[in-house]
C-alpha cells in the first residue's frame, strides 16, 4: 500500500502495471455463505464518533450450482451491512431472496436469461422468445422513509429488514409503482428541497426505452410519501443508468446508442449485447424541470402542466442540448451557476460492447478507454455546451458530500487506477479539489482492489444516538465544518490474503493512509453501490 500527494499530473510517465491479473480475477468468486459477526481483526482504531450503518449491494452469486453467469451485472444481489457503534464494527451479509434467486437455488440451475448475456442451458432454442424478467436486486441499497430497499433499475425494489436483512418482498412504494414498473438504482437526495420548505427529499426516476423513451420522475419526502410525479418523452432509444439533480432540474445524458432486438428475440444474445455505441452521433443532455408549477431557473423556456392532481403523472416540457459523443454511466454532481447548468460526470470515449463469446475475467484493460471526470457547462441563454477535462486519471464511482448534492461543491472522491495514465482496475481512492486543482491519492496496489468510496460527514456520523427516528438520511442534518470533514468508507479486496477489508480514510487527508482497516473473515465479490445511514442496525 502506498500514499501519494499529487499536485501536478505527470502525463509523461508511462503507465505502470500495478496489478496482477490473477489476483484481480479472484475478486469475482461467489460468496455463498451468509455471515453475522463482530469484526475483531482490526489495524488502527475505529473513530469513536463514527456511528451508523454502511449498506453495500452487488452481485454476490456469480454462478448457479457451478454454472457460471456470463457477466457480473447478471449476478444475484447480496447486501452487506457494516454497523459502527461505540468504536466497534459488526458485519452481516445476506442474499436478497428474489423470486428468481429462490427458484434457481432450488432447481440448482439457471432458469432465467440475464440482461447482460447469461442464457439458459439448451442453446438459442431454449432461450428464444423467453422475455421473463429476473429482478436480481443487485445494484444499490438505500434506507429511506423507514424502509431498507434493494434496488435494480429494471423493476421494483425489494424491501428488507434493516436489522436482519431478511427479504420482506417487493415494495411498490405505497402504490406509486405498478407491478413490474422500473425504479432506477441511482436515487439522489436533495438536502434542502425548496418545494418542501427546505426539507430533504428523495428524487428518482424510471425509464421505458423504445423508439421514443419515457422518463418518469418521482420525488418523496422524509416519510417516503410521494410528493411529485411527472413524465417526459424523449425521442430515440435511451440507455440511462444514472442522473443528476439541481434545485430546479433533473439531468439525464442520453447516450448515442442503438438497440437491435432481433438477436435477443431469437434467443441468441442478451438485451445488453444488442446495444451498439454510435460515435458518429451526439450525446443529448436532457433537463427536466423539477418544479411542477413551471417556476425556477429557466422558467421562460416553458413547462406545460397537463394534470395537477396529487400523485398524478404530469407532462412537462424539457430542455435538450447536444454535445460531443461519449458514454456516461455515472455523474458526480451538478449545480446551477447563473444562466448555466454545470454537470460533472465520468465519461468514456466509447461504450465497449458485451460479446456473447467473451469472458469478463479476461478483460484487456489496455484495449479499453478509461473513464475520466469531465465537466459539461450548459448555457441556457446561448444554448451551447462547453466541455472541460477535470481528471484524466482512470476513475469511476464518484461521490460528494451529501450536503452539496445539486449545489456548488469543492471536493469529489472517486475510485481510481494506481497509475496516472492508461486504463486499469480501480486500486486507489482519489480526492480532487475542484477549486485549487490539488489531488490526493491513497493506493491499495499492488494487491488491493477498491470499491465505491462512501463519504460520511463527521457531524452526521457522530450524531446517530441523538437523531430523531424520522431522520432517514445524512443530508437531513446540517453538516458542520469543512466540506471534506468526514470519513471515506470503502471495501477493498486483498488478493494476497484472499479476503476483503473495510477501510476507513480521513477525507481531509488521504495521504496519511487508513485510520483503520477492518479485516473480514472472507472476501466480498466486487460490488456496485451503497449508502450510509446514522442509524445503528444490529441486534445487540
Amino acid at each position: 500500500m502506498q500514499s501519494f500527494q499529487l499536485n501536478e499530473r505527470a502525463s509523461t510517465v508511462p503507465p505502470v502495471l500495478s496489478y496482477d491479473r490473477e489476483g484481480w480475477q479472484q475478486g469475482y468468486r461467489s460468496l455463498k455463505q451468509e455471515f453475522d459477526y463482530w469484526i475483531d481483526d482490526i489495524e488502527g482504531e475505529i473513530p469513536a464518533d463514527l456511528q451508523g450503518t454502511l449498506f453495500r449491494n452487488g452481485p454476490g452469486m456469480l454462478d448457479v450450482n457451478g454454472h457460471p453467469i456470463h457477466h457480473p451485472f447478471d449476478g444475484d444481489g447480496m447486501i452487506c451491512a457494516i454497523t459502527f457503534a461505540n468504536g466497534r464494527a459488526h458485519f452481516h451479509n445476506r442474499f436478497v431472496r428474489t423470486e428468481g434467486y429462490v427458484a434457481e437455488q432450488a432447481a440448482g440451475r439457471i432458469l432465467y436469461r440475464g440482461v447482460f448475456g447469461t442464457q439458459k442451458p439448451g442453446g438459442w432454442l431454449a432461450n428464444a422468445f423467453d422475455f421473463r424478467l429476473k429482478n436480481i436486486a443487485n445494484t444499490n441499497v438505500l434506507y429511506w422513509g423507514g424502509k431498507l430497499l434493494a434496488l435494480w433499475e429494471a423493476a421494483e425494489p425489494h424491501r428488507l429488514d434493516p436489522t436482519t436483512l431478511e427479504t420482506l418482498g417487493l415494495d411498490h412504494l405505497e402504490g406509486v409503482l405498478q407491478a413490474g414498473e422500473a425504479f432506477a438504482a441511482h436515487p439522489r437526495i436533495d438536502p434542502a428541497c425548496y418545494q418542501d420548505g427546505g426539507a430533504p427529499c428523495l428524487v428518482n426516476f424510471s425509464i421505458k426505452p423504445g423508439l421514443s423513451s419515457t422518463i418518469t420522475l418521482f420525488e418523496f419526502d422524509l416519510n417516503g410519501t410521494l410528493r411529485r410525479k411527472h413524465a417526459h418523452s424523449t425521442p430515440g432509444f435511451a440507455f440511462i443508468h444514472d442522473f443528476a439533480i439541481t434545485p430546479n432540474y433533473a439531468i439525464f445524458f442520453q447516450n448515442p446508442v442503438s438497440f437491435n432486438p432481433l438477436p435477443y428475440l431469437m434467443g441468441k444474445r442478451g438485451a445488453a449485447e444488442c446495444i451498439t455505441f454510435q460515435p458518429e452521433k451526439t450525446t443529448r443532455i436532457v433537463l427536466i424541470p423539477r418544479n411542477t408549477e413551471g417556476a425556477g431557473l429557466g422558467k421562460d423556456k416553458g413547462s406545460t402542466v397537463k394534470d395537477r392532481r396529487p400523485g398524478s403523472a404530469l407532462t412537462l416540457q424539457s430542455l435538450s442540448f447536444e454535445t460531443h459523443a461519449g458514454f456516461v454511466f455515472h455523474h458526480a454532481n451538478a449545480f446551477e451557476d447563473g444562466d448555466a447548468i454545470v454537470i460533472d460526470s465520468i465519461c468514456y470515449n466509447s461504450l465497449p460492447s458485451v460479446e456473447s463469446d467473451a469472458d469478463f475475467r479476461q478483460t484487456d484493460f489496455d484495449a479499453l478507454d478509461p473513464g475520466q471526470l469531465w465537466r459539461f457547462r450548459v448555457d441556457l441563454k446561448t444554448q451551447t455546451v462547453h466541455r472541460e477535462l477535470l481528471e484524466s486519471r482512470c476513475c469511476e464511482f464518484p461521490y460528494v458530500n451529501p450536503a452539496n448534492v445539486g449545489r456548488p461543491y469543492r471536493y469529489v472522491f472517486m475510485g481510481a487506477a494506481h497509475a496516472a495514465d492508461g486504463n486499469a482496475p480501480l486500486q486507489a481512492i482519489t480526492k480532487v479539489d475542484l477549486k485549487t486543482g490539488q489531488r490526493e491519492l491513497w493506493s491499495a496496489a499492488p494487491s488491493g482492489y477498491v470499491s465505491e468510496p462512501i463519504f460520511v460527514p463527521r457531524f452526521a456520523g457522530g450524531a446517530a444516538s441523538t437523531r430523531d427516528a424520522s431522520d432517514h438520511s445524512l443530508s437531513s442534518t446540517a453538516v458542520e465544518g469543512a466540506e471534506d470533514d468526514g470519513w471515506l468508507l470503502t471495501l477493498v479486496y486483498d488478493a494476497t490474503h484472499q479476503r476483503s477489508d473495510v477501510v476507513i480514510l480521513d477525507a481531509r487527508d488521504l495521504t496519511q493512509g487508513p485510520i483503520a482497516r477492518l479485516h473480514l473473515k472472507h472476501h466480498v465479490p466486487y460490488g456496485l453501490h451503497g449508502s450510509f445511514t446514522p442509524h445503528c442496525f444490529v441486534d445487540r
